[in-house]
């Protein structure tokens, strides 16, 4: 069975540069058009301060500065929202401004923060701001993916398959790459299926090779055609050793498959 390669992290990084400038430019763009809106949330989060404060200062209630009341209006009615360092700290390391990513990062990952444990394992394993360990990579990126974070599941998976800061076990990659794909991870999902393909970690299975195949295919953006394209392939490549009914078994586990990712 000829395959396309695996993916590995790194191109995932590359790839999510690349989105997350796109949604910044297309956010701008939206900028002009929220301004009218905007201004009127002003005046109304203006009014609410005013009034909250008449009311508690006048009982004695109220004892937080005037600074701290419209702070506390303004998230009332959606101005603002409480700090989140980790999403700061996320877009900070993708506009490789990697000092300031690693500053807001490192005592929320210490706290238990599971994004901000993620950002720690990407700037480790790929040497952005601080040296390159694999060792340090693994450890932050098993505290992110035992709390549920995709990405750090699907690159424990990577450094797995690879042995790089861990013993190389494709048992325990293929696990992690299940646990990724079962949320939705496009290239946990065809990295798993090149596992079933090939028996790497898993029983050999075209049935289950062709599911994941078809699952990573439907997920890829339609824009991230080098992606989708392997995806096809390989599923199609599947296929070609398949008999109908295994088709067909294989094209029912992926309907079922796909109602539970979509119930993440």
């Amino acid at each position: 069975m000829a395959l396309l390669p695996l993916f590995r992290s790194r191109e995932r990084e590359a790839e999510l540069e690349h989105r997350v400038y796109a949604l910044q430019a297309a956010l701008d763009q939206c900028k002009g058009v929220a301004r009218t809106w905007w201004s009127m949330r002003v005046r109304f989060t203006i009014a609410v301060a005013l009034v909250a404060m008449s009311a508690g200062f006048a009982l004695g209630v109220y004892r937080h500065s005037i600074k701290q009341a419209f702070v506390d209006s303004a998230v009332a009615v959606g101005l603002a929202s409480p700090a989140d360092g980790a999403a700061e700290a996320e877009t900070a390391f993708q506009k490789t401004d990697y000092a300031k990513a690693l500053r807001l990062a490192r005592p929320l990952a210490e706290a238990g923060d599971p994004r901000a444990e993620a950002v720690l394992g990407s700037a480790y394993y790929r040497g952005r701001g601080v040296p390159q360990n694999d060792s340090e990579a693994a450890k932050w990126f098993r505290l992110a993916a035992d709390k549920g974070n995709a990405a750090a599941r699907f690159t424990l998976g990577v450094m797995y398959g690879e042995g790089r800061g861990v013993p190389q076990d494709y048992a325990e990659a293929a696990r992690w790459y299940r646990r990724a794909a079962e949320q939705g991870d496009a290239q946990a999902q065809y990295n798993l299926g090149l596992a079933y393909a090939r028996g790497e970690g898993v029983t050999q299975n075209a049935v289950d090779a062709h599911m994941w195949f078809n699952l990573a295919a439907a997920r890829f953006p339609a824009n991230d055609t080098r992606n989708r394209t392997a995806a096809v392939k390989n599923r199609d490549t599947a296929a070609g050793e398949m008999s109908s009914d295994q088709l067909a078994e294989a094209q029912k586990r992926a309907r079922v498959e796909a109602a539970v990712v979509r119930s993440w």
